[in-house]
């Protein structure tokens, strides 16, 4: 009888254990009120009822499946920053499925291992998107990987959330609506060094930075900036080193041929420890100032130890200075799970699932048309303090950190520093819409 279909109705719904928030509790209570008002014969009632417990069967399992996202990165190419990297993310996604996760599911990082290969990286993007079924791709180191990544976002129309590649083209020359970048950019954190490039007497200028996108974009946007602010500067020597494969010596014998006054660096990694070391037995550094990109992060220092460059202007992230409430919290809490301090991947790989989950909660859906449109313009927390996605270029206004390489109890250490806020650092509208395709800002 239809009794009896009521009867079962609320046994459903007190057996419901979804939380008190129970969207299948309410809708099933909706639908009896309106049965208690509805005279239907006994078939109609059998009908809805098989609907009914189908629909419920179907929601339970939507409501029990978690949100994958897919995380793709360089964790055997360049583990000093992606395993700090991969800690981070660990941390955030712990965090919020301990808070009860994401529209009632729990989160999900399915990680793959491209190499630093651009090939390897579409491969693992192709197999996460169409069989592992993630909702969400992010990551990327290299930033001839990043765009490896955000050609295939576009192409497939999936949100890609790049963490590190910091190329300028990611953004903007070859930009796309379904391509957001966390890491303030080379042209962002160059504007950020040129504002003290500019204050040395220096007019002669050398750069030292590795021959793929990163180091290409980096020398380009820098250039660029100074001259805009100094148009006195001239740059007398460019060496363009293959990424790891430096030979320090040659580099700097042929950059000092040239005289400069100061010089740019781009170079990271084992590369940038084997230039120090040369440097410093030449007496070039700390003779010849230098400005160089990220030799302040954590990940570099350790390696230079004793051998950092004093008085280099630098970015970089004085982990144990800070004080803002967030980075208290986020440091601490890192600290508890995995017995040592954050780095600037740390950082990285944390924000970038802030921000993902961010766009979630926002569109309420993960349906990538509509995460799209929540994460233009979206408001989010990182360590550094909140930032945003701005919605021309959807690049985030997440800062660094800018001062000079210092030596303290035999390590490396930033001093003098200032947090450079991103949104300073970001062109004008105009000079964006120059630069992306239109297409991109749709």
């Amino acid at each position: 009888s239809s009794d009896l279909v009521v009867h079962i109705c609320f046994l459903i719904i007190s057996m419901c254990s979804f939380g008190s928030k129970c969207p299948v509790s309410d809708w099933l209570f909706g639908l009896l009120i309106q049965f208690h008002f509805l005279e239907i014969g006994m078939k109609s009632w059998v009908r809805v009822s098989v609907w009914m417990f189908s629909a419920l069967a179907a929601l339970s399992t939507s409501a029990q499946t978690p949100i994958r996202i897919g995380e793709i990165n360089s964790y055997s190419a360049i583990p000093q920053f992606t395993q700090p990297y991969k800690q981070g993310w660990q941390l955030a996604v712990e965090e919020i499925n301990a808070a009860g996760g994401l529209l009632g599911r729990k989160v999900e990082v399915i990680a793959r291992d491209d190499a630093g290969k651009p090939e390897d990286a579409l491969r693992h993007a192709i197999e996460l998107s169409s069989q592992e079924k993630v909702d969400v791709l992010a990551g990327g180191f290299l930033s001839n990987v990043g765009l490896a990544l955000a050609d295939h976002a576009a192409k497939n129309k999936r949100l890609f959330v790049a963490s590190e590649p910091l190329t300028d083209a990611l953004v903007w020359d070859k930009g796309n609506r379904y391509t957001f970048r966390l890491r303030p950019s080379t042209y962002m954190q160059s504007a950020m060094l040129v504002e003290e490039a500019a204050k040395l007497p220096a007019k002669r200028w050398a750069t030292i930075a590795p021959n793929y996108e990163y180091g290409q974009s980096a020398v380009a946007s820098f250039k660029e900036l100074l001259k805009a602010k100094r148009p006195d500067v001239e740059f007398v020597s460019e060496q363009w080193p293959a990424q790891g494969k430096i030979e320090a010596g040659s580099t700097l014998t042929a950059t000092m041929a040239n005289k400069p006054d100061a010089i740019f660096n781009v170079t990271f990694g084992a590369d940038l420890a084997k230039l120090v070391r040369e440097g410093n037995q030449r007496n070039v550094f700390p003779k010849t100032p230098v400005v160089s990109l990220l030799s302040g992060e954590p990940e570099y220092l350790e390696v230079l130890k004793d051998e950092t460059p004093k008085g280099w202007i630098v970015t970089g992230y004085p982990w144990d200075q800070l004080d803002n409430k967030e980075h208290a919290s986020f440091a601490a809490n890192y600290y508890k799970k995995f017995n040592e301090n954050p780095k600037v991947g740390s950082v990285v790989g944390y924000a970038t699932m802030q921000a993902i989950f961010a766009g979630i909660k926002k569109a309420n859906s993960t349906d990538n048309e509509k995460l799209v449109t929540a994460m233009r313009g979206l408001k989010f927390v990182t360590p550094f303090g909140p930032a945003e996605f701005r919605a021309i270029d959807q690049q985030s206004t997440m800062g660094a950190y800018v001062g000079k390489l210092d030596l303290r109890g035999g390590k490396g250490t930033m001093v003098q520093w200032r947090y450079a806020d991103g949104k300073s650092y970001q062109p004008t509208d105009a000079y964006v819409k120059a630069r992306r395709p239109a297409d991109a800002m749709k």
